[in-house]
């Protein structure tokens, strides 16, 4: 499904480079759970937003289902990550002038999705995530973890093949923390590939791969050992 070859990333400070991402090689196929793990500064969040299709300032080669990313325009790229990839960001992204109910109906738009079967699949989104009460709020008038389910719900709402997840629980109390997690482990279930970034070991448990990055470097890549915590 994706295969990165020696992608890199570094910022120019004159005649010198600083680099952010070394070299990566990395593999991940259908249906897998990848976490991503290392300490901070280790690039584990510019890697992701490469994956995302969001940052397009790398070298290297980027394959998505055969598709070499790396030689599409930006407008191309846009188009493939929206319909194949949902994002949960660390600080939300979510549009300030909209609604929780037009927030969480922009991602359907683009995938050519009626209005009316839109709105039927963001009621039903709303209830899952127990927000039906906020829908017409906007995002100014949540609090910081309310924020962070309708990111979520954001994310899920299209049913992506992929969702992409940067600390997704970092905003939210453990009962909050915990269904999330329990939720992304069912849609893996399902078929849903998954890639997070994260710091908790706990949550890296939900998932059957560890990817750990050290100044750049992909230092390990193994099958995580650890099971997803009972229910």
């Amino acid at each position: 499904m994706i295969s990165l070859r020696g992608v890199e990333k570094f910022f120019p400070h004159g005649p010198t480079k600083t680099y952010v991402l070394r070299r990566i090689n990395l593999d991940i196929k259908p249906g897998e759970f990848v976490s991503i793990m290392g300490p901070s500064g280790a690039g584990k969040s510019t890697l992701l937003h490469i994956l995302g299709m969001h940052d397009h300032s790398w070298t290297g080669e980027y394959y998505f289902d055969d598709v070499p990313v790396h030689q599409l325009d930006a407008k191309k790229r846009a188009a493939l990550r929206n319909r194949n990839i949902g994002f949960v960001f660390q600080s939300y992204h979510l549009l300030d002038d909209q609604t929780v109910f037009e927030n969480l109906e922009l991602p359907l738009s683009y995938r050519d999705v009626s209005k009316k079967d839109r709105q039927s699949i963001v009621c039903d989104t709303l209830d899952r995530f127990q927000m039906v009460g906020k829908k017409d709020l906007f995002p100014t008038q949540l609090s910081g973890g309310q924020q962070q389910l309708v990111g979520i719900a954001r994310a899920v709402v299209a049913s992506p093949r992929i969702i992409l997840a940067d600390e997704p629980t970092g905003n939210l109390h453990s009962a909050q923390g915990k269904e999330i997690m329990d939720m992304f482990k069912r849609l893996n279930d399902e078929g849903t590939t998954i890639i997070q970034v994260t710091h908790s070991e706990i949550n890296a448990g939900y998932g059957n791969r560890v990817v750990q990055l050290e100044d750049g470097w992909i230092v390990n890549g193994e099958a995580s050992l650890a099971s997803h915590p009972a229910a």
